[in-house]
């Protein structure tokens, strides 16, 4: 690999942004570029003096906000006494992603490439604006612009000669390597990651509360069509505080038959174990995942076998492919000029990673194990509206849940994950643990508990739909209050 190597920063919210930074890498790697793909604020923002080349991907949430994961990198970049130096042997883009429907499209790109010349950084293109309004989505944008992008950084580190630039057909290497064990081990690994030590601090993503579930009771009647649930977690000596605005964040799980179908189609064992280990230094293995870990557990708690798979699903499935007609077809969706065909089979039915690897069995039966946390993106918490105060109710916490449910032209209808799995747990049958943890929202109340307030809600297309069956879902969802 070439010195000085890539470095990717993302701020992402949803996933989009970290899925285009994985692109990314990707597209480097083909080019022989050693590259660093990393979370804005799980960087150490002070080592960028030192960075000759760095993509930022960034989205923009709500009225213009950054997303959670670069709001730490937002607060420092933005500090005053930075001297206007302090980048200046660096070379940048910037890639956005937005929704040209809200005032303050791409903000956060628009407003980090003009701090970045600002501190002296030179800048390799103008920044590209991806948008979710597009016919096309932010693809429409975002290809054209790589394609420049790869021919400035090719002319400042070509590739070796000797080398070339891998074809998109070749696989890359995986970034881990499964190895299956023999025979389960003799203590259950999964059990203990569950009940873990007692963190060090509060409940995070990394270390999440197992709070018990006291209820979860229909708060609609029966024969209404929206099933609402009021649901009631006891958080006794979890070290959860929280104030009016703030979220709860759950992980759910996939449905047991859902991961039953995934293995039958992949030709995998659910009670097999393994062990987990990248492929390269300096890579660290999920935290969600025991070390062993069994098949059934890595599907039901980390794959998210549910989601509307990416483009980047296909592009790699038709690399594993053996079979000439379904590689046909993948590649089909992956190229730029099937990003139509795609959106029709894949995006406005709403159809799950599941569904199109039962739609390609030859190829799913195919997938090398190595490859399955390449291919299928991890489970994404799900951020509720807290609808409770510890005031009124100490050591509890209650949200309200709109089970989503609705029907596209597919067979099967369309589930939410979260709140269906929220819908399936009993308390009353046996102990229910939900693995939660609380983040502050952007809500600011007066002082003066009676000033009045005026509320405003918007939401982005992909949330806009999600009015009529998610009340305390505030994926999407931007909130703001004033003081009248």
């Amino acid at each position: 690999m070439p010195s000085p190597g890539l470095l990717v920063l993302f701020g992402s919210q949803t996933g989009t942004a970290q899925d285009v930074s994985e692109r990314l890498g990707r597209e480097a790697r083909r080019r022989r570029l050693d590259c660093r793909v990393q979370a804005l604020d799980s960087y150490s923002v002070v080592n960028l003096i030192s960075e000759p080349l760095v993509i930022f991907v960034c989205a923009t949430a709500g009225q213009g906000d950054p997303p959670d994961n670069m709001k730490n990198f937002w607060r420092f970049i933005f500090r005053k006494n930075l001297p206007p130096t302090s980048l200046c042997q660096m070379d940048f883009a910037v890639l956005g992603l937005g929704d040209s429907s809200y005032a303050k499209f791409n903000f956060v790109a628009k407003k980090l490439h003009r701090r970045l010349l600002q501190l002296g950084g030179s800048a390799l293109l103008p920044a590209c604006l991806g948008d979710d309004q597009h016919e096309l989505g932010p693809d429409a944008a975002i290809d054209p612009w790589l394609h420049d992008l790869w021919e400035k950084v090719l002319g400042l580190y070509p590739v070796p000669p000797d080398l070339g630039v891998i074809p998109p057909g070749v696989p890359l290497p995986s970034k881990f390597t499964l190895r299956f064990l023999p025979e389960a081990p003799k203590m259950c690994s999964e059990e203990q990651h569950v009940a873990g030590a007692d963190p060090p601090g509060p409940p995070s993503e990394q270390q999440p509360f197992l709070a018990p579930m006291v209820t979860n009771q229909r708060v609609t009647s029966p024969s209404h069509f929206q099933d609402v649930r009021l649901i009631e977690f006891d958080i006794t000596g979890s070290g959860l505080s929280f104030a009016a605005g703030d979220v709860v964040l759950i992980r759910p799980q996939n449905q047991a038959s859902h991961v039953q179908q995934f293995c039958r189609v992949l030709g995998l064992d659910p009670d097999q174990f393994f062990t987990l280990l990248p492929r390269e230094p300096g890579v660290p293995c999920p935290t969600q995942l025991p070390q062993p870990c069994s098949v059934r557990h890595l599907v039901s708690h980390y794959l998210d076998v549910a989601s509307v798979p990416r483009r980047s699903f296909f592009e790699l499935l038709a690399c594993l492919s053996p079979h000439e007609l379904e590689r046909e077809k993948l590649l089909q969706f992956s190229a730029p000029q099937g990003q139509e065909e795609l959106y029709s089979y894949c995006n406005r039915p709403r159809r799950t990673v599941l569904e199109v690897l039962c739609d390609f069995p030859h190829t799913a039966g195919a997938v090398p194990a190595d490859y399955l946390l390449d291919l299928i993106p991890p489970i994404r918490p799900r951020a509720f509206s807290i609808a409770s105060s510890l005031l009124a109710h100490p050591s509890r916490l209650q949200i309200l849940v709109a089970v989503v449910h609705y029907r596209t032209r597919l067979k099967e209808p369309r589930r939410g994950l979260c709140s269906s799995w929220l819908a399936s747990l009993d308390p009353g049958r046996g102990p229910v643990q939900v693995p939660l943890w609380v983040r502050p929202g952007s809500l600011t109340f007066p002082e003066t508990p009676d000033t009045p307030v005026i509320m405003e809600t918007s939401c982005s297309s992909a949330a806009a739909g999600a009015t009529k069956t998610s009340i305390g879902n505030l994926s999407g969802w931007s909130w703001r209050g004033r003081a009248a």
